[in-house]
C-alpha cells in the first residue's frame, strides 16, 4: 500500500469542508481559494476544484457572481448561501467531534506501546 494514496484520500475527504471554511467570511475566486489551500499545504489542482465547486453550487451551498477584473477577464466569485452557512456549522461540529475521537484513539494506541 502506498502512503501517498492514503494521504491523498485523507486530503480529498476534508476538501469540501476546507473550501466552505475559506468562503465563510468573504467571497473568493478560484485562484484565491487555491492559494489559501496551497498555503495550508493542501495539494489541490484546478482540475479538482472546479467540479467540486460546481457540485457545491448545485447542492445549494454556494452561489457565484461575475466581477470585472482590472488585470484580465471577469472573475467568478464564490460565496456561501444561507444553506451553505448552516451546512458549514454542522461540519464544524462534526469536525470537532471527529478530531476528539481521533485524538482519543491515537493517544490510546500510543500509550499502549
Amino acid at each position: 500500500m502506498k502512503i501517498e494514496n492514503t494521504k491523498a484520500q485523507m486530503r480529498k475527504g476534508v476538501l469540501e469542508y476546507c473550501i466552505l471554511s475559506i468562503l465563510k467570511d468573504d467571497d473568493a475566486y478560484v485562484a484565491e481559494i487555491l492559494e489559501t489551500l496551497k498555503d495550508a499545504k493542501m495539494l489541490v489542482v484546478e482540475g479538482t476544484i472546479y467540479p467540486l465547486l460546481t457540485r457545491l453550487k448545485n447542492a445549494g451551498l454556494l452561489n457565484y457572481r461575475w466581477e470585472e477584473s482590472t488585470s484580465g477577464p471577469p472573475r467568478k466569485y464564490y460565496g456561501l448561501t444561507e444553506t451553505g452557512k448552516l451546512f458549514l456549522n454542522e461540519l464544524n461540529t462534526t469536525w470537532s467531534e471527529l478530531q476528539n475521537a481521533v485524538n482519543i484513539v491515537t493517544r490510546q494506541k500510543n500509550t499502549k506501546k
